[in-house]
């Protein structure tokens, strides 16, 4: 009963701090709005016929590791990948760094005394991360657009984020000249890097009145020959993701999610499951993808490590398709 109070203050705050002055709502490319809020989540939640496994009993399970502080200064270790957990990867490469959906708080919520609350313990100090020459953003939910982690860098890096949330960052003093917003298939150059955002099959919101104000989307970052592609969080379907692989030809590296989706019913059209995602990996023409989204956050119903065993029980089976692999949370991966 404790739990349930919790949620619908949770829901009713929602309600107070997301009124949006746009009447411009985002779609996806092929499919209808999806229509979540928080009350139909909290009747699957306690309602539902599916069994919602305890993931904080489970959290010992997930595989960690404290950031290698010195393999990250390393200047000569060539191209190194850092999962600092959920869909926050530190990416190295030789004379660019940046990060994906940083994520410091210790809960994903608009408050602090109630939402999903870390699984496992931050492997880093934010303080102790080098600096990087630029952030994307996926979209504006609480476990992939983190205020603890923005006012950490402030006017320190670039942020590339969707059509529509650049006011945001405004709001939390972020000069607009640190800001680029850009559609799907629009693209920036940053130093000799290009960024291109692409599409992705989700919605945003951060309250109950800003539903899809602001738009989702993947990234693709070009760079000295290579190709990185993010995908944020993403539902599937046929076409956009082989559109990507068409137009990018090859991705070296992707980061695809695989967690978050039970139950399927409510889940399917916003978050992939791991058969899809290895789908999406196909589509894209990935040579390496590494698995995300999965471990940090009591986010849905399924077991913690159910996301990581199947992946690595399907992709056993499929030995002659590229290597879609997960990591311990801090680990350092390094390329070449």
């Amino acid at each position: 009963m404790k739990l349930i109070v919790k949620l619908l203050i949770l829901a009713a705050v929602g309600l107070v701090i997301a009124c949006s002055s746009s009447d411009k709502e985002y779609q996806n490319n092929h499919l209808e709005p999806i229509a979540k809020n928080p009350f139909k989540f909290l009747y699957v939640r306690f309602f539902g016929d599916t069994r919602w496994s305890d993931q904080a009993a489970e959290a010992y399970r997930v595989p960690r590791q404290d950031v290698d502080l010195e393999l990250l200064k390393d200047e000569h270790a060539g191209t190194k990948v850092t999962w600092l957990g959920h869909s926050s990867f530190l990416v190295q490469l030789p004379e660019l760094t940046f990060l994906t959906d940083p994520v410091f708080s210790e809960r994903v919520s608009p408050v602090s005394f109630a939402g999903p609350k870390r699984l496992v313990p931050l492997t880093f100090k934010p303080e102790d991360l080098p600096s990087v020459d630029f952030v994307v953003i996926s979209h504006n939910h609480y476990d992939h657009l983190d205020k603890k982690a923005i006012k950490h860098f402030g006017n320190s890096t670039h942020y590339f984020v969707p059509e529509g949330l650049g006011i945001w960052f405004e709001k939390m003093d972020i000069k607009p000249s640190n800001i680029t917003e850009l559609p799907w298939w629009g693209s920036q150059q940053k130093g000799d890097a290009l960024i291109t955002a692409t599409p992705s099959q989700h919605w945003s919101a951060r309250g109950l009145f800003d539903r899809n104000k602001s738009h989702w989307a993947s990234w693709l970052i070009e760079f000295k020959g290579k190709r990185y592609w993010f995908a944020g969080d993403t539902g599937y379907n046929p076409y956009d993701f082989k559109e990507i692989g068409e137009r990018a030809e090859e991705i070296d590296l992707a980061f695809i999610p695989i967690g978050a989706y039970s139950p399927r019913g409510f889940m399917k059209d916003q978050h992939v499951n791991v058969p899809e995602a290895i789908k999406v990996h196909q589509d894209v023409k990935a040579k390496l993808s590494i698995g995300m989204h999965w471990g940090t956050y009591p986010l849905t119903a399924e077991p913690v490590m159910e996301p990581a065993e199947l992946l690595e029980d399907l992709s056993s089976k499929q030995a002659a398709s590229a290597p879609f692999i997960t990591m311990k949370m801090g680990e350092t991966l390094v390329l070449d």
